[in-house]
């Protein structure tokens, strides 16, 4: 089945809507949505395409007009999914997990679900502990993080980073506590948790700056 790159567009988005809030949009809630994510279509363009994907039974809709993700197995949208490197572990606790050089796996994901993020500059770890739960990363969690490569901690405050300390990889809210010294923050519900600090002069990569967490409770095992 052949579909416009809109069409396979707003046929993903609809099954991010779905997935993400457990309910299921009409087609006005659907367009405010798309509205708060920067996304400028008219309302009248995004029913045309509603319309159109239910004439090709990929949804339908209800008496009251809400949208349901229709299981055709002549679709595919295999354009629509790319593979990122999973470097080992990284602990939400101290740092105490080696941050391996080499990629352990890939992770096969949705462009849908990275819109404004080149899939080169992406990577993930699997989060070890629960340091970070407060932010919704739970152990055994796939984090995924946009790499870093400026020198400039400027823009990092108060953003959760993943940081190489000694070659120990550690999941933290960045902070800068002094002129001097940076602090990276727990964010949990476990108050034994405590900071790290280090000084500018230590060895430290911020290696990526965090994009999303994909919970393992929907990997199926």
């Amino acid at each position: 089945m052949q579909l416009t790159n809109k069409q396979k567009n707003l046929l993903e988005l609809i099954r991010e809507y779905v997935s993400e809030r457990k309910e299921n949009p009409t087609g006005y809630g659907f367009h405010k949505y798309l509205s708060s994510r920067g996304m400028e279509d008219s309302l009248k363009s995004v029913m045309q395409v509603i319309g159109s994907l239910e004439k090709k039974e990929l949804i339908r809709r209800d008496e009251s007009r809400k949208i349901y993700m229709v299981e055709n197995r002549n679709y595919a949208n295999l354009e629509n999914i790319f593979s990122i490197p999973v470097y080992g572990l990284a602990s939400c606790g101290e740092a105490l997990a080696y941050a391996d050089d080499s990629a352990e796996n890939y992770l096969q994901i949705s462009r849908t679900l990275f819109h404004q993020t080149d899939p080169k500059k992406m990577f993930a770890v699997k989060a070890l502990g629960d340091s970070m739960d407060k932010a919704g990363i739970n152990d055994g969690d796939y984090v995924i993080f946009e790499k870093y490569r400026d020198e400039n901690y400027f823009y990092l405050e108060g953003k959760i980073v993943v940081a190489v300390i000694n070659g120990m990889a550690t999941i933290k809210v960045f902070k800068k506590v002094e002129k001097e010294i940076i602090g990276l923050f727990p964010y949990s519900t476990n108050n034994v948790h405590q900071p790290i600090y280090i000084h500018q002069s230590d060895s430290i990569l911020i290696a990526g700056i965090f994009k999303r967490v994909l919970p393992v409770k929907y990997i199926s095992i």
